[in-house]
């Protein structure tokens, strides 16, 4: 089915209230996200937590439209994060499931996570009628 391409408003709107969702779900506040619309959709959410490997480095929650959310440590500034895990096959998979992909990864449990390396094929059209439901009770 197609879908007709969102304005960059819409869908910027519709992917922070997803995000603020999936913080919620994971125990983040809002002041430590952050939503991009540019040439790739992407998104950041800073973790309250150290990674037992790496425990000078911050821990971040990081999502975008070709890959989904990630788990990922902060190195320097000028460094790329480095990849701890990949959540699954879905672009846009419910909160709860988001916290679950944390919780289980910080555990030590790899279910349901993706292989290195896998891009999820979608459009902004697809990703904004996923999206759509977050719209529903966000403020205009």
């Amino acid at each position: 089915m197609e879908h007709p391409e969102p304005d960059t408003r819409t869908l910027e709107r519709a992917l922070h209230q997803y995000v603020r969702a999936v913080a919620a779900a994971v125990g983040v506040p809002d002041e430590s996200t952050t939503v991009e619309i540019s040439d790739t959709a992407t998104a950041y959410l800073g973790l309250p937590r150290r990674w037992p490997d790496r425990p000078g480095h911050d821990v971040m929650l990081v999502w975008n439209e070709r890959r989904g959310w990630s788990l990922a440590v902060e190195t320097d500034p000028a460094t790329d994060p480095i990849v701890l895990a990949h959540q699954g096959d879905d672009v846009v998979p419910e909160p709860n499931a988001v916290a679950r992909f944390v919780a289980d990864t910080a555990a030590g449990r790899s279910t349901g996570q993706a292989p290195p390396g896998r891009e999820i094929t979608t459009t902004r059209g697809s990703l904004a009628e996923r999206l759509k439901p977050y719209l529903r009770d966000a403020p205009g």
